[in-house]
């Protein structure tokens, strides 16, 4: 394997275990720790917040490290914290002490968007395909941490959960540390990313200021309102399954195989995604995209068994589907130097959404159920679908990409 390939492995290993991680505890809460504590979902799923919080807010210092320092060396720090925080999050006695574990997995966590993904795009001129490779990496990660935290609990409690993820990802972390001083012994500039490379990756020099503006004001709500739904269809979706797929599924390995079962379909939308907005009018899919959403938000209210299992398989589809429509938009309007800070921008306003929406989560669920948070998720993906309307209709940034 050439080490261009080797390199792109890695990223997208950060990738996987980045939403691994994040979504270790939702399966918990959900299946194991909330009986065990002797708390309801609702109360425990709150303690989450403060790692979200970390998520997100922890992208911009982490963006502006990885351009003034290294983006290499802010990956080997992101393997190796987030497998120690992790394993530290197991010896975990309490609700308080539960949510200090997550809080430093969030924080290390933070390191991965806008650094990897930056990393990613780096001198490439067609961004779609690679970041739809790289997404469904993420996507995979969200799938796992469903059925291998579902696994974990039956065969060794949630402690484990918790401490083998963490074991892998240091192990990782040291193979990365490994392979990078080894490219800097054999040639000058940074594995995958040579000092020298040319900016590629299309015409951000070539958009006026009231494009950018335009452009970059839709990618920061979007992403904002896509966060809300992609955090309450991924955190909640073991809870859901637990409710409603209760002639399908009688353990914890069960619910998390068929959450990670949706998950893995809905990680194949990227793949598609990508393909469509590398060859084809951005602004069309999107629009597609988020109609989609909004269809299969309403129609998923009442359902339950096999006909709920199906419509939220679709829906993870168009949620997931989204987030390489938003990266290609940002790396067609910026250029590599600052890239990882519009990309922290992004991500804080996506984890900063994500950490809120946990209260929201509890809260409609104790109140009402399930039912009321798919109609509140079909009114917002409408309003993600307005938003893209005010998208350039032609041009590099939501038509196809410039070939040359």
């Amino acid at each position: 394997m050439s080490r261009e390939r080797l390199n792109f492995l890695f990223l997208n290993l950060g990738h996987f275990l980045d939403h691994l991680f994040m979504l270790i505890f939702a399966t918990v809460a959900a299946l194991r720790l909330a009986e065990e504590w002797g708390m309801s979902y609702a109360a425990l799923i709150p303690y989450a917040t403060p790692g979200f919080v970390a998520f997100g807010l922890g992208s911009l210092p982490a963006g502006w490290i990885a351009d003034k320092w290294s983006r290499e060396g802010m990956l080997i720090v992101f393997f190796v914290g987030i497998g120690a925080s992790s394993i530290l999050t197991a010896l975990a006695g309490s609700p308080i002490q539960i949510a200090l574990g997550l809080l430093a997995i969030g924080a290390f966590a933070a390191i991965y968007h806008p650094v990897g993904l930056a990393m990613v795009v780096h001198g490439r001129r067609k961004t779609g395909v690679p970041l739809a490779i790289n997404g469904v990496y993420g996507n995979l990660g969200v799938a796992v941490a469903a059925l291998l935290t579902g696994y974990l609990i039956d065969t060794g409690g949630w402690r484990q959960a918790f401490v083998v993820p963490g074991a892998i990802s240091i192990g990782i972390g040291a193979a990365y540390a490994a392979f990078v001083r080894e490219g800097r012994k054999s040639r000058n500039g940074l594995p995958g990313e040579p000092a020298a490379a040319p900016e590629t990756t299309a015409s951000a020099s070539a958009i006026d200021r009231a494009t950018f503006t335009r452009v970059l004001t839709v990618i920061v709500f979007t992403t904002a309102i896509g966060g809300l739904n992609y955090q309450s269809t991924t955190f909640a979706l073991p809870k859901i399954f637990d409710e409603r797929l209760t002639e399908l599924a009688g353990s914890a390995t069960a619910v998390g195989g068929y959450a990670s079962l949706v998950f893995a379909v809905g990680a194949l939308a990227q793949l598609v995604v990508g393909h469509l907005v590398d060859h084809h009018s951005l602004r069309t899919v999107f629009l597609f995209v988020a109609g989609l959403q909004a269809a299969l938000f309403a129609l998923m209210v009442q359902l339950s068994g096999i006909a709920a299992l199906v419509v939220a398989a679709g829906f993870m589809f168009v949620v997931f589907g989204q987030i390489p429509i938003n990266d290609v938009l940002v790396s067609r309007i910026t250029n590599s130097a600052w890239r990882s800070r519009v990309y922290a921008i992004r991500y804080l306003m996506t984890f900063s959404v994500m950490a809120s929406t946990l209260p929201v989560i509890a809260g409609i669920h104790a109140a009402r159920g399930f039912g009321a948070l798919f109609v509140v998720m079909a009114v917002t993906a409408t309003g993600i679908f307005s938003a893209v309307l005010m998208l350039p209709r032609t041009g590099a940034v939501a038509g196809r990409p410039v070939s040359g």
